[in-house]
């Protein structure tokens, strides 16, 4: 086995070692400030920091910190990934709207629209944000809906859930546990829109600034008036400066560079193609995936 297999194997080794022992089980919720608040009175700080994280991972490394531990039932293709982002996006647009609710594209979402409106093919996870205002409403409203979703072809049929963090009240960042605000998960695999709140945390010494809790700021006219467009097909909302707010946050590399993880730009298509040596380590590492499955499933059968 060459190095750079052994390598992969070792990694993928250490991926299912990981999943089997990471519980998927009910994550703990809080009906409110005021229970969460007598927790921490009653526990240590270092146990706060840990158990009053809302949503959880099956894992920490960067393909499983990209799925909702209660519905991951192992890492996806490649291909299963690209159809369900695909679908998944559209159902949450499709809701927002329906509901006459502000959302717009955020941070790698917002960096594939830039490029061709569609998503970043090697993105394991998509962003919205949403105001606080909005973030409060969904969450006295539509907290723990389900929502059946159809393509327009009549094909495909998925649910998804909606779930907004109990920890929305706490507009800074804290101690880093949540700031996530709230998810549009898929419940079949477990991947997952990240939705984040914008508030104007100091109104009075700083008024027109909005933050998230991950410390990412935006002005008031860099975001407004909201700017109508489509994203993977579907009507879709971006901000006013997005030009900027993606400079700002990725340098204007992101803007020019035309091969990226494994990707090529081509100019004349507006598609990100996948270089030949990236389509040979992902075949690689589907086989390396699936001897260790293999192995798994022999290892039980001979118990």
């Amino acid at each position: 086995m060459k190095a750079s297999q052994y390598a992969i194997a070792v990694a993928l080794a250490s991926v299912i070692a990981t999943t089997l022992a990471s519980p998927t089980g009910s994550v703990e919720k809080s009906d409110g400030k005021k229970e969460i608040g007598l927790r921490q009175e009653q526990e240590s700080p270092r146990e706060d920091k840990k158990k009053n994280k809302y949503f959880n991972e099956p894992g920490t490394t960067h393909q499983l910190g990209h799925y909702d531990a209660r519905y991951f039932h192992g890492v996806v293709s490649d291909k299963e990934r690209t159809d369900t982002q695909l679908h998944m996006i559209r159902a949450y647009l499709d809701f927002f709207r329906s509901k006459r609710l502000d959302t717009w594209l955020a941070h790698g979402t917002l960096l594939g629209w830039w490029w061709n409106g569609r998503r970043l093919p090697w993105d394991w996870d998509m962003d919205t944000q949403v105001s606080e205002a909005t973030l409060q409403y969904l969450g006295e409203k539509h907290n723990h809906t389900k929502h059946e979703y159809t393509s327009d072809d009549g094909k495909t049929k998925r649910e998804y859930i909606l779930d907004i963090n109990p920890w929305l009240w706490e507009r800074e960042r804290g101690d880093g546990m949540n700031i996530i605000d709230a998810r549009w998960v898929d419940t079949r695999n477990g991947l997952f829109i990240d939705i984040t709140g914008l508030s104007e945390i100091h109104p009075d010494t700083a008024p027109g600034v909005w933050r998230c809790k991950n410390n990412h700021k935006y002005e008031t006219l860099e975001l407004y008036p909201m700017r109508e467009t489509v994203f993977e097909g579907v009507a879709a909302k971006v901000p006013y400066s997005y030009d900027k707010i993606l400079i700002d946050e990725y340098t204007e590399k992101a803007l020019i560079l035309t091969r990226w993880e494994g990707h090529i730009w081509d100019a004349e298509t507006k598609v990100w193609i996948k270089t030949q040596a990236q389509i040979e380590a992902e075949a690689e590492e589907a086989r390396i995936r699936e001897e260790i499955k293999k192995e798994e499933q022999r290892k039980k059968g001979g118990k």
